[in-house]
């Protein structure tokens, strides 16, 4: 897990560049990566998002599983200072509390850096959102998208996950492998095994049943379901390709 100090600066970032993507097309647009939604139901989540885990951090904790009203100001010229607003709102509370826990009915207790952290790669995901939509340019740094695809598959495969989401028990498998092995040479990888009991993942770059290769923010936005395999231009993708037709097919947030 990143420090918290990088953590901070990746959600100011992206939050920003969430703001600026989304705040110029028309607001009637519709989202790409996320069909049920306009600019402003992606903004107003995003926003509500940092104020809900602000007063979890504030408070120690929530019995609410969900409570994301996406109301905005209505204007998009207002959007970029809203979002930041939020986001500097969220890291002031972790600020106040670096050493606190919170209490949530289903991740459980976290230490208030989890939900900097939670924020952060919330946020880094609807950034690409926003930027498909708009048809903007997106980037993420590679340690930001390494610790998201950290995070991501450590939810995935937490005993909790499928009674918050069916879909992923099934998941289990019988030891079938899929790694994710990133260009980039500072980031380990991540290879993934799916058992009797749901799957399990460590880090490794070793040749799985199924392999995904390619920069490191290609395998986040398919990871994510941001981006398809056939659409990554540098993602290739070796032996069971099914494999991660299923993942994928499964693993929708």
């Amino acid at each position: 897990m990143l420090n918290a100090g990088r953590m901070k600066e990746g959600l100011r970032e992206h939050a920003r560049g969430l703001a600026d993507a989304a705040s110029g097309p028309d607001p009637s647009t519709r989202v790409p990566t996320c069909p049920e939604w306009t600019l402003p139901d992606l903004v107003g989540h995003v926003g509500q998002a940092h104020r809900w885990a602000t007063h979890l951090v504030r408070t120690g904790g929530t019995d609410v599983l969900n409570d994301l009203p996406r109301t905005l100001p209505d204007s998009p010229a207002d959007w970029p200072g809203w979002l930041r607003d939020g986001a500097e709102e969220l890291i002031a509370a972790y600020d106040a509390k670096p050493d606190a826990t919170v209490d949530h009915p289903l991740l459980g207790t976290w230490p208030t850096v989890r939900w900097l952290r939670r924020m952060t790669n919330e946020t880094v995901v609807h950034h690409a959102d926003a930027a498909g939509a708009a048809g903007t340019p997106f980037a993420v740094a590679p340690d930001l998208a390494g610790d998201a695809i950290d995070e991501f598959l450590g939810l995935l495969t937490a005993v909790t996950a499928a009674a918050y989401k069916p879909e992923l028990a099934e998941l289990r498998g019988n030891g079938e492998t899929l790694c994710l092995r990133p260009a980039e040479p500072s980031l380990p990888g991540w290879l993934i095994t799916r058992t009797p009991e749901g799957p399990v993942w460590e880090h490794g770059s070793q040749d799985a049943d199924m392999t995904a290769t390619g920069p490191v923010q290609d395998l986040l936005l398919v990871f994510a379901r941001r981006l398809a395999p056939a659409d990554a231009a540098e993602l290739k993708v070796t032996g069971d390709a099914s494999l991660l037709d299923h993942w994928l097919a499964r693993t929708a947030v």
